[in-house]
């Protein structure tokens, strides 16, 4: 018996596990019915036709659902999930965003393609406005936003929405690869300063004035309490005629008061001469002085004389 190989080579088995079409892309805005599909514009997943589900419930295909968008005309791509499979046949609805990162128009075809994407370990985003710095947290704010993402892809330019203000943060680097699946993972990520951020410049002027001693001559003058220095007020509204000018006091007639050590709250003293008096107070310490048998002597009996 004799066998014959015909081949000299095997036949190449065609896989059939990989999911490629092409689409026309719409907006989201142009997905007709009644409910309002706006959170489709907050994330990074599209809208496929029911047509997809059944090609791909037929392929031995990984789970979440990645697919990757090429614009041939323009050689760009990214990457997404999908959200839904309630678009029309030969249609799909992209977010706004995608399609700007596609140069995509609408009506436009897109390749779509499954694939599959190593998990996400690190990823950095430069915002494109300064503006995305006045938020108080803006890791917690982008954490939340990317809820609604399935995967990032290097060079995108993402839109999230917060407090009714749409931020655009451009993904400048991705580990370990340039496309990666942000589902369920553990991922640090990093900012880099904003478009058109300047810093603000240093002052260094106190250094120069740091070295030069102040010279408090020319307000020395000013220093010290001034008698009747104010302006006062008529009852009837009109101006005085003489306005005051007080004498300047001169640096040397400048003297600190001394403080009164017996003051009580709600007793108003009058201090009339601040020398002491060394005289009276001599006086006073000499008929404090105890001195014995001192006294003077009473009588009941009062003495008169006889006539």
């Amino acid at each position: 018996m004799f066998s014959f190989n015909m081949f000299d080579h095997p036949i190449p088995r065609v896989f059939q596990n990989r999911f490629s079409t092409q689409y026309r892309c719409f907006s989201v805005s142009m997905l007709a019915g009644p409910n309002d599909r706006s959170d489709v514009e907050k994330g990074g997943k599209i809208i496929m036709p029911p047509s997809a589900l059944d090609q791909l419930s037929r392929l031995n295909i990984t789970y979440p659902m990645l697919f990757k968008l090429t614009n041939k005309n323009s050689d760009r791509m990214t990457h997404c999930g999908v959200l839904e499979f309630v678009a029309d046949e030969g249609i799909c609805y992209l977010p706004h965003w995608m399609m700007q990162n596609l140069l995509l128009e609408e009506g436009g075809l897109v390749q779509v393609e499954s694939v599959n994407l190593q998990v996400a370990t690190y990823s950095k985003f430069q915002p494109q406005s300064p503006d995305f710095l006045d938020i108080t947290n803006p890791k917690a704010v982008l954490e939340n936003a990317l809820r609604n993402f399935a995967c990032l892809t290097t060079g995108d330019v993402i839109a999230i929405n917060y407090n009714e203000k749409i931020y655009e943060l451009r993904v400048m680097e991705t580990k370990p690869d340039k496309a990666v699946s942000i589902i369920e993972c553990d991922m640090n990520v990093d900012f880099d300063a904003p478009l058109g951020y300047k810093e603000p410049e240093r002052n260094t002027q106190h250094e120069e004035t740091a070295d030069v001693e102040a010279d408090h001559s020319g307000y020395v003058s000013d220093i010290g309490f001034r008698a009747f220095s104010g302006s006062g007020n008529r009852l009837d509204g009109k101006k005085k005629g003489v306005e005051p000018s007080p004498s300047p006091i001169k640096p040397g007639e400048i003297r600190r008061g001394i403080p009164n050590y017996d003051f009580k709250i709600g007793k108003i003293t009058f201090i009339r001469n601040s020398r002491p008096l060394v005289k009276k107070v001599e006086e006073d310490e000499a008929g404090s002085r105890f001195i014995a048998f001192s006294g003077e002597g009473q009588s009941l009996r009062k003495k008169g004389r006889k006539p």
